[in-house]
């Protein structure tokens, strides 16, 4: 019988065709282990074609997951453990693994064919090419077609596609995962095809009973949960985390919140997520485009609602006519930006940050628009509201910045307390607000409010509140077409000095020692890897701080002299070089851009190799 080791922390691959089910095995692997109270990350990694040939490199899919008994940065910079379902996994996914670590390989599916599709002459499994690792070749297929000999009624290819269920149960024994959220998973899903959800317990139980009985494995492993604040939990991906954040920071705002929207990777979940919360008021309309959808959104904001649209980067293009709309009209729009690899089509399901210029300028004339970008899973949420903030107090369109490695990856959440959100609610328009010549009461739709430069936000329908609407330029204060040069550009002037007058927090600094002379900013999706890196490289001895920006327009008012504090700054970003331009330009300093633009997260070891030689 296996004994039990304690291990801090473990990083685990599941890679397979396509068709094997990888993402759901690395969810429900993932949802056992944040119930278990490890704190975790995640790498969803997947192809982008619906279907590519079985058994190909193109065709492999994969699930990251890292967990441990303490605070977890990022998704790991390669795998402890490798499940490959096939050979094209194996081939894929063996040059990140390193030696030592321990990979499980169904057996069954290293046939002469399935071999020469990905190039190996020889079988990997027996030619001793793979002596360097801890190899446990198992024969999951067959095993799990066995195990399902009681059901009849399934045919043997309908039996294979189980064999999801073998590795997971038996990946769950060897790290000690409980399967009750699994087994309700599953009956949800197939409870009215009592068949399949037959077989697919049978193959859990399967894998976890082989674990348990085989002589294959000396141990099985523990880890303990992580230290965390006390509250209510639960796992959540980003998309997720950020249509929660639009609810409740509409619902702070005492408005209903109207998405319009055209499905896109990686964005297309938050439309999923939003269309199943009716019941809070929200209303979702699937567009026959992407200029519709923002079409609806921003018609839903004229007429007082909380418009949104959700997109990546190719959507983004063809919304930004709507967006400078959106900008002259001075009306609250969210427009959600989940970045993907590009340019064009690009990487469809492949992460990037390239799209922080587009963000910034990408509009005809001057049309600034405020950006706000989350830095994980989990802080989608909280940038979500506050991106509801900005655009409600200030009347404007925010652009929010998250990507697909936020997107898609997920991690522990504590609920927050609803009374504890900030208090977002909204003034309309509700009668005059300034005189005619004559002294008669009269409505004027860009008279501002001289704390915030806000426009009233006038409902309409609203008795006496009418007046004209549109992308033609407008006259201060009384919104009447104008074509004066100098009326142009004060209402230019204008609109920058609102989105330059946002209240955002100022940046923090970590710098432990109080002695860096090396400064590293980051943006989004990058806080992990950086963090991750700056304490490794602390632990070697290196001093260096560390910064992130949330807000990236405008930047907080102490990031010019927070820069300045430092003799070296660097900025890694997954662009080529975005931010650090924009910081050189602004503040005439001397960034060094750290850029790589590879579709997939900075690892840890790749950045504390750039500390460590810029700190030197």
């Amino acid at each position: 019988m296996p004994g039990k080791t304690q291990l801090d922390r473990v990083v685990i691959r599941f890679a397979g065709d396509s068709g094997d089910g990888m993402q759901l095995t690395g969810d429900r692997f993932t949802a056992e282990t944040a119930a278990l109270g490890n704190d975790l990350s995640t790498l969803p990694n997947f192809p982008a074609e619906i279907r590519a040939p079985q058994g190909t490199l193109p065709g492999v899919s994969s699930f990251q997951v890292h967990f441990a008994d303490h605070d977890v940065l990022t998704p790991g910079d390669a795998p402890d453990v490798l499940v490959a379902m096939n050979p094209a996994a194996l081939k894929a996914n063996l040059p990140e693994v390193p030696r030592g670590a321990t990979i499980i390989a169904d057996k069954d599916e290293f046939s002469t064919r399935n071999l020469s599709k990905v190039g190996y002459a020889t079988n990997p499994l027996e030619d001793g090419s793979l002596e360097s690792w801890h190899v446990h070749p198992v024969a999951l297929t067959s095993m799990t077609v066995e195990a399902l000999a009681a059901y009849p009624s399934l045919t043997r290819k309908e039996k294979e596609r189980a064999k999801n269920m073998f590795a997971l149960g038996l990946l769950s024994w060897m790290y000690s995962r409980p399967t009750d959220g699994t087994r309700a998973f599953l009956q949800g899903k197939f409870g009215a095809k009592p068949d399949i959800l037959g077989a697919n317990l049978a193959a859990l139980d399967a894998g976890w009973n082989y674990g348990e009985t085989t002589e294959d494995f000396v141990s099985s492993y523990e880890i303990a949960p992580a230290p965390m604040a006390s509250g209510t939990y639960r796992n959540v991906t980003g998309n997720t985390a950020l249509s929660y954040g639009l609810v409740a920071g509409a619902h702070r705002a005492g408005l209903q919140v109207v998405l319009g929207s055209y499905p896109i990777t990686p964005a297309s979940d938050i439309l999923h997520t939003l269309s199943g919360l009716k019941r809070y008021g929200v209303m979702t309309l699937q567009a026959e485009d992407e200029i519709a959808g923002i079409g609806i959104a921003l018609g839903a904001a004229f007429g007082g609602k909380l418009g949104v649209t959700s997109t990546s980067g190719p959507g983004v293009a063809l919304k930004s006519e709507t967006i400078g709309l959106a900008v002259s009209l001075e009306l609250p729009l969210i427009v959600v930006d989940v970045q993907r690899g590009g340019p064009s089509t690009g990487l469809p399901t492949k992460t990037e940050q390239a799209d922080l210029l587009q963000a910034m300028y990408g509009r005809n004339g001057e049309a600034p628009v405020p950006i706000v970008a989350p830095c994980s899973p989990t802080d989608c949420f909280d940038a979500a509201v506050e991106a509801v903030r900005i655009a409600t107090t200030y009347r404007t369109p925010v652009m929010l910045l998250s990507d697909g490695y936020l997107a898609n990856g997920a991690e522990p959440w504590q609920l927050p307390e609803i009374a504890e959100l900030p208090d977002l609610r909204v003034d309309f328009a509700s009668g005059p607000n300034a005189e005619d010549a004559k002294g008669a009461p009269v409505f004027q739709p860009y008279l501002r409010d001289p704390n915030t430069l806000a426009r009233p936000w006038a409902v309409p329908g609203t008795p006496g509140l009418e007046h004209r609407i549109g992308g033609i330029e407008k006259a201060d204060v009384t919104g009447n077409i104008s074509y004066d040069p100098d009326n142009h550009e004060r209402m230019t002037h204008l609109r920058q000095a609102k989105i330059d007058g946002i209240t955002v927090p100022d940046v923090e600094v970590i710098d432990p020692s109080g002695e860096a002379r090396l400064l590293v900013l980051g943006w989004g999706s990058t806080y992990g890897p950086i963090a991750a890196a700056a304490r490794t490289a602390r632990a070697n001895g290196v001093a260096v701080a560390t910064a992130h920006l949330r807000h990236l327009n405008p930047f907080p008012a102490n990031l010019g002299g927070v820069l300045r504090d430092y003799e070296k700054v660097l900025v890694p970003e997954m662009n080529a070089g975005q931010l650090a331009m924009l910081v050189r330009a602004k503040y005439l300093i001397d960034a060094q851009s750290y850029a790589r633009v590879r579709g997939v997260p900075f690892t840890t070891a790749e950045l504390v190799e750039a500390i460590t030689a810029l700190a030197g």
